[in-house]
C-alpha cells in the first residue's frame, strides 16, 4: 500500500474518526480565512488557508499522525507530544517550522522521517492551525457537543483474516489478545491500542516524555539501548532519556546511567518492540484497519 493509496482511503477514516471542529472562540469579523484580530490567543488570531487544503490536511493527519499524535491533537498511544501546546506549533506560520521534523530532524527523540511530500506537510500543518483556532482556553481541543464516533464500522470477518496475515506472527487472539475488548471497550479507544501495538494493558498513552515514562514503568514497548564504549565496555538498559550529546538508561537496579555522546563514541544500538507497528502504518489502509478494529471487538 503507498501513501498515495492512503491518501485516497483517508476520505472514509476522516469521516469516521476525525476531530470535528466547532468553534468556541469569538467568531472572526469579515472573512474568516482573514482571522480574527479579537481572539484572546495569537492561535486563534492567525489567517487560516483554504479550506480545501485544510479538509485535504485533515485527511492525511487523520490516516498518518493519529496513532502519534492522537485524533485530538493530545498526544498518542505511541507516544507522539501533544501539538496544542507543542511551542513549535504555536510558532510555525504555515508549516516552515513543522517540515524539518517531518523530514527527520528530531528522529533522535522518536520522531521518524516520512516519506510525506512537502505540499502534504503544509496541508496538515495548516489543519492543526485550523484546529488551534477554534480552541477554547489555549492547548484545550475544540469542543463539538456530539458524543465521539463510533469506530467500529468494519467488516469482522474480513478483519479475522487480515489479521492472520499480517498479525498472527506477532500476536494471538487466544494469548495476548485474549479478552483485548473487555479491557478497552471504547471502540476508539480499542482501534488506538492495536494499531500502536498495545494489547490494553492500561500503561497510559505516553506523550511528552513518554519514552522516559515507559522505561521507568518497566513497559516492555520502551526503547532499548545496547551501548557500548570506546573501552569496549557494554551497557544495557531502557532509554530513558537520548539527545545528540547525552543517554541515559535505566539499570536493573533502578538506577540511571548517562553517557555523553561524540560522533564516534559511544556506540549505541537501538531496539524498538514497536518497529514493525512504526512501519506498518504506512501500509495500513483505511478498509483494513476498521475491519481489524471489528474483529477485535469480539475477543471479550
Amino acid at each position: 500500500m503507498t501513501y498515495r493509496s492512503l491518501l485516497v482511503a483517508s476520505g472514509m477514516l476522516a469521516a469516521v474518526t476525525a476531530v470535528r471542529v466547532t468553534a468556541q472562540a469569538p467568531p472572526p469579523q469579515g472573512n474568516p480565512a482573514q482571522g480574527n484580530p479579537a481572539a484572546t490567543f495569537p492561535a486563534q488570531q492567525r489567517s487560516l488557508a483554504d479550506e480545501k487544503v485544510i479538509e485535504r490536511g485533515k485527511g492525511i493527519y487523520t490516516t498518518v499522525c493519529t496513532a502519534c499524535h492522537g485524533t485530538d491533537l493530545r498526544g498518542g498511544p505511541t507516544g507522539g507530544p501533544n501539538l496544542l501546546r507543542s511551542q513549535v506549533v504555536l510558532s510555525d506560520q504555515h508549516g516552515e517550522l513543522i517540515l524539518p521534523i517531518v523530514r527527520g530532524a528530531r528522529a533522535e527523540r522518536g520522531m521518524p522521517a516520512l516519506p510525506i511530500p512537502d505540499e502534504d506537510v503544509v496541508a496538515v500543518a495548516e489543519y492543526i492551525h485550523s484546529v488551534l483556532s477554534a480552541g477554547g482556553r489555549q492547548g484545550r481541543p475544540p469542543e463539538t457537543g456530539a458524543p465521539p464516533p463510533n469506530p467500529i464500522v468494519g467488516d469482522a470477518a474480513a478483519g479475522e483474516k487480515y489479521f492472520a496475515a499480517k498479525c498472527s506472527g506477532c500476536h494471538s487472539a487466544t494469548g495476548d489478545l485474549q479478552g483485548i475488548a473487555t479491557r478497552v471497550p471504547d471502540g476508539r479507544a480499542l482501534q488506538n491500542a492495536w494499531v500502536s501495538g498495545s494489547t490494553g494493558g492500561g500503561r497510559g498513552r505516553g506523550g511528552r516524555g513518554g519514552g522516559s515514562a515507559a522505561a521507568l514503568a518497566g513497559d516492555s514497548r520502551a526503547v532499548t539501548a545496547v551501548i557500548t564504549t570506546s573501552t569496549g565496555e557494554r551497557f544495557e538498559g531502557p532509554v530513558v532519556r537520548m539527545d545528540n550529546f547525552l543517554i541515559t538508561i535505566l539499570n536493573a537496579d533502578g538506577s540511571q546511567r548517562s553517557f555523553r555522546r561524540t560522533a564516534t563514541s559511544p556506540k549505541v544500538e537501538l531496539k524498538d518492540p514497536l518497529a514493525g507497528h512504526k512501519a506498518f502504518l504506512l501500509e495500513l489502509d483505511d478498509k483494513n484497519m476498521h475491519d481489524v478494529t471489528a474483529y477485535l471487538a469480539g475477543l471479550k
